[in-house]
């Protein structure tokens, strides 16, 4: 403690990483910046967090057929009804770089990116909204998956790797590193020196390969790029003192729960995200329920097939009852992470649900025909950062004749062809990109800032 007082950990503003010849600045970090000097500027937090469910929802029961305030919520929908003054049912929104892909639903969730074999995916606004909030804090995001790479994606296009089990995100976010700060020093460093040994050697290498192969190279020579600026940058931070946690949150956020355990395995990770953007550990994070080829059977509410084989379900009544328990049960412990966020308190003292924004949803809306348009959305919270909610946001209205739930084939339709074109998923990405204070006016494929 006593070296935190006395602020002997100060690095210097313009330190800076060298790797292939050229110097790479670090970003402003609080180890920076003069103890009394951040206290004179300390603000509210904005923070965001961002929830992936995979191959979209069975859309008849789903679907909000009216808009405004006085809309009433579908069956899918219920859980959150008693959240209704803190979000906001979005419709008729598409990605269009994402039509008729199945993969690609979730990798451009994120990042509005027109991506295929020429193309490369481009930056994810979670990764966005890092650039500007990791100055302030220990992580710039958290990334959690069940079994596929993270919603995250840099700024060259490379998907940044997730963390799975909740025992494993608490360790790495919250407890002292194993045989201390000094050990974990030497083998940052020793990481470091590897990965600058690894770019000497590219180096060499690159000047025999191909045109495909450099191309390769390259995205390989991001990656470790990245891994050496994380590396030096946790080494800046060991020596600011980890976040002091309550008995009862070491003992609920701890623990090794097996994923087969939905609800609990669910819950927990909500509880490790508001402790992170609680304990301002890092105000950015993601968490993916598995991607559109293996999304887990929850076995609790008795589905055992995988999400992948309920939406493809034909008009078969079982698979689509299955479905609409699983879409159900998705948004109760989405409606659990809001509560969360509602009866924990910011540093204002107000709810942390006020400062922070929570979007849900899926890059893929009727999943048996891969129809990807009409995405089922909800964002949530942020109305500290202006977002007002209370209504059902239908951007289908003026295009389409009428929500026809009694003949599911022009429903699925919808789903699958936009009636508005312009209705770019990647303007509600916009807009918490804003209320997050990125200053851009524009998105990924954004073609104006969606009003709320």
């Amino acid at each position: 403690m006593s070296n935190y007082l006395s602020q002997s950990w100060l690095i210097n503003r313009r330190h800076a990483l060298k790797a292939m010849g050229s110097f790479i600045s670090l970003p402003m970090l609080e180890c920076m910046i003069p103890l009394h000097a951040a206290e004179k500027t300390v603000k509210t937090p904005k923070r965001s967090a961002f929830i992936y469910i995979a191959n979209g929802v069975h859309s008849l029961n789903y679907q909000i057929t009216k808009p405004g305030k006085d809309y009433e919520f579908s069956r899918s929908l219920k859980p959150l009804e008693k959240h209704r003054n803190n979000i906001t049912p979005i419709s008729g929104m598409h990605h269009p770089g994402s039509i008729g892909h199945h993969h690609n639903c979730i990798d451009v969730f994120l990042t509005g990116a027109k991506i295929g074999s020429s193309h490369r995916n481009t930056i994810s606004v979670d990764q966005k909204m890092a650039e500007l909030t990791a100055q302030h804090t220990r992580y710039p995001s958290m990334e959690v998956a069940i079994n596929q790479g993270s919603l995250a994606w840099t700024a060259d296009g490379i998907q940044l790797p997730p963390m799975r089990h909740c025992d494993q995100i608490f360790r790495a976010h919250f407890e002292e590193p194993k045989g201390g700060k000094a050990a974990q020093r030497r083998a940052l460093r020793q990481k470091g020196s590897v990965l600058d040994a690894n770019l000497a050697e590219v180096r060499k290498l690159n000047q025999k390969i191909g045109k495909a192969d450099k191309g390769r190279m390259e995205q390989y020579l991001t990656s470790v790029r990245e891994a050496e600026i994380r590396a030096r940058r946790a080494d800046a931070w060991l020596d600011t003192p980890l976040p002091k946690i309550s008995d009862d949150d070491r003992k609920k956020t701890n623990r090794n729960i097996r994923i087969a355990n939905a609800g609990d395995y669910f819950r927990t990770v909500y509880d490790l995200m508001v402790l992170a953007f609680q304990t301002d550990v890092t105000r950015v994070a993601t968490f993916s329920m598995g991607g559109e080829g293996n999304a887990s059977p929850i076995p609790e509410i008795g589905v055992t097939e995988t999400r992948h084989q309920l939406s493809h379900h034909g008009g078969d009544e079982t698979f689509m009852e299955k479905l609409t328990l699983y879409d159900t049960f998705a948004f109760e412990q989405f409606s659990y992470f809001l509560s969360r966020l509602q009866e924990t308190k910011d540093l204002n003292g107000k709810p942390l649900l006020g400062s922070t924004m929570a979007l849900f949803g899926s890059g893929m809306s009727y999943g048996h025909s891969h129809g990807n348009a009409n995405l089922p959305l909800v964002l949530a919270g942020g109305s500290d950062l202006g977002l007002k909610h209370g209504s059902h946001v239908d951007c289908n209205q003026g295009h389409f004749a009428g929500y026809n739930l009694e003949k599911p084939k022009d429903h699925y339709r919808l789903c699958s062809r936009p009636a508005n074109k312009d209705a770019h998923m990647s303007n509600v990405l916009l807009l918490m990109a804003q209320k997050m204070g990125v200053e851009t006016d524009k998105f990924g494929d954004s073609n104006k800032v969606l009003e709320l």
